[in-house]
């Protein structure tokens, strides 16, 4: 108690040093900046993998601001360090991938990008899950540090990550050895725009605050033939739907109630006609939990049902369904609760205890979670930044207007607030840990 009592005197003493209105006078003073970055980053999103023009404009603002930058870290990666005297390393990330989505927002600053994907589909290009937010309020916070630099010591480093969509790019940045090549940090910090908090709030959540995500295809085979006939078959159709209702017993019967976890199946195919029995039937699963043994349990459960309900219809080990766990998997993301609560102190001596909420965990995905994986298990967190109209939420909840989720062709992120409060709260974060323990 004593301990984090001091913590708190030490934050408030140097929001009194900066003078209680002067950090948010520095980031009022560079909105207009900001703004029209973050239209730009709107209104020009890339594909994961394919972040060339947006890691290229990052690292332009990093260098502008005295920052050193590598590009190309695992693969459109973006590395910038600031070094300003002896003191901790802090990190801090924003993922600049968008999603192979239709705008429908009828912003006049929306996303009209169009490109073929890796399939060759012609399809939309849209921040919907708020990346461009990310990217701003990261710029904001750089902005701002570099600005009070006589005010701390240390080093920071700023990363643009590529392929958050795709759960690659922290993974691939890591790989190319972020942490042997770079400042190793004392702490690593990002943000996520919230689709259910107001706009000027942030949210926080201690431990597991994202879950694991995993894929799974399954092909489920049989022995085709007329549908008039269906004695002379072992039917995949009977099969893959005996699959999918066994599929929801694991949560419901096989994993404590007291762990959270989820089994989908979004998507199942076969067949040409409705006659003819087919050969086999596919499946595609994803899997969502926070620990490390329930995901393994939830692997392995899978595996017995399918091998059991072949093995009923009689079918020879050679048809057994072929289950391919695919590498889009990624892990659940853990806040460090003595990281998360001094920064949840840090916020509400910012931005006021009103404006700070305690939020639940998302079964959503987030591969931030690897910077906090490595042997060196460094602090992590990433906390919420609310981007919706306080109105329209309101309304929402009381079941008279609809409200966009992330990943929707309508979400659509209220600037102002959002942007003032993300770039308030990341550089405040910053300043806080650059005093140290």
């Amino acid at each position: 108690m004593k301990k984090y009592f001091l913590l708190l005197l030490s934050t408030l003493s140097l929001l009194h040093a900066l003078g209680q209105s002067d950090l948010q006078k520095i980031i009022d003073a560079d909105y207009s900046y900001l703004e029209n970055l973050y239209l730009h980053l709107h209104r020009n999103p890339e594909l994961s993998f394919y972040e060339f023009e947006t890691a290229s404009r990052m690292a332009a603002e990093l260098r502008a601001l005295g920052f050193d930058v590598t590009e190309k870290v695992g693969g459109n990666g973006v590395v910038g360090v600031f070094k300003n005297g002896t003191g901790p390393t802090v990190m801090v990330r924003a993922d600049m991938d968008a999603l192979p989505i239709v705008e429908e927002t009828g912003l006049p600053y929306a996303s009209t990008v169009k490109v073929k994907d890796e399939a060759g589909t012609e399809v939309g290009v849209m921040h919907a899950c708020g990346h461009d937010t990310h990217m701003t309020s990261w710029v904001g916070a750089a902005r701002a540090l570099v600005k009070l630099k006589a005010q701390w010591r240390g080093t920071l480093v700023f990363i643009g990550q590529p392929a958050e969509e795709r759960n690659g790019g922290a993974k691939n940045m890591l790989d190319a050895g972020l942490y042997q090549r770079f400042p190793k940090p004392n702490y690593v910090l990002a943000l996520h725009a919230a689709p259910n908090v107001p706009a000027g709030k942030i949210g926080v959540k201690p431990e597991y605050s994202f879950a694991f995500t995993d894929f799974m295809d399954i092909t489920v085979y049989g022995e085709g033939g007329h549908g008039a006939y269906p004695h002379t078959t072992l039917d995949p159709v009977i099969l893959a739907s005996r699959i999918v209702i066994a599929l929801q017993t694991i949560v419901s019967r096989e994993i404590s109630p007291l762990e959270p976890a989820v089994v989908t199946v979004g998507s199942i195919h076969g067949g040409t006609k409705g006659n003819i029995i087919p050969n086999e039937v596919r499946l595609e699963l994803t899997m969502r939990s926070f620990n490390d043994q329930v995901r393994n349990d939830i692997i392995k459960k899978i595996e017995r049902i399918c091998r059991g309900v072949a093995m009923s219809a009689g079918l020879p080990e050679s048809k057994y369904p072929q289950m391919t766990l695919k590498n889009e998997y990624c892990p659940s993301v853990y806040n460090d609760p003595a990281l998360t609560t001094r920064l949840k102190r840090v916020f509400e001596s910012t931005l006021g205890a009103a404006n700070v909420m305690e939020v639940p965990p998302t079964m959503a995905g987030e591969d931030f979670s690897y910077f906090g994986r490595t042997e060196e298990r460094i602090p992590t967190c990433i906390f919420w930044l609310g981007a919706v109209d306080p109105d329209l939420l309101e309304r929402a909840m009381r079941g008279e207007a609809p409200m966009p989720s992330l990943h929707n062709s309508k979400f659509a992120p209220v600037p102002a607030p959002t942007l003032k409060t993300g770039t308030l709260a990341m550089t405040a974060a910053v300043l806080d840990l650059l005093k140290g323990k």
